[in-house]
């Protein structure tokens, strides 16, 4: 097993205001959220358990009870874009990992 390190993904200027874009890090597809309001980036997995789909990055993102979460696209399940876990199935969790925006570079901690 490999200790975790921050790998640079893309530059902010790729990211989209409240949006998602797909990055691919080490055969990994990884959804990156980029919330303008908190100039901060979420990354979760792209890979939306309920249709087995890579579609997370496409979701639509909202908050409820001031967690951030998005939504899929195909079923609709929200998941949260700091822990990963979904919301209306606490046994369900998509892998979440921590992300950071350093000197314009977009890293996430893989």
């Amino acid at each position: 097993m490999t200790t975790p390190n921050w790998t640079a993904v893309c530059n902010q200027t790729d990211l989209v205001a409240d949006s998602g874009i797909c990055a691919l890090i080490q055969d990994t597809q990884v959804a990156l959220f980029y919330i303008k309001k908190q100039q901060a980036v979420f990354a979760v997995s792209n890979h939306d358990p309920f249709s087995q789909a890579n579609v997370l990055s496409r979701g639509l993102v909202g908050s409820k009870d001031d967690q951030l979460f998005v939504a899929s696209p195909v079923y609709k399940q929200h998941f949260c874009l700091k822990t990963g876990r979904c919301l209306e199935d606490e046994n369900t969790l998509i892998q979440a990992w921590p992300a950071r925006i350093e000197k314009g570079q977009v890293e996430v901690l893989f």
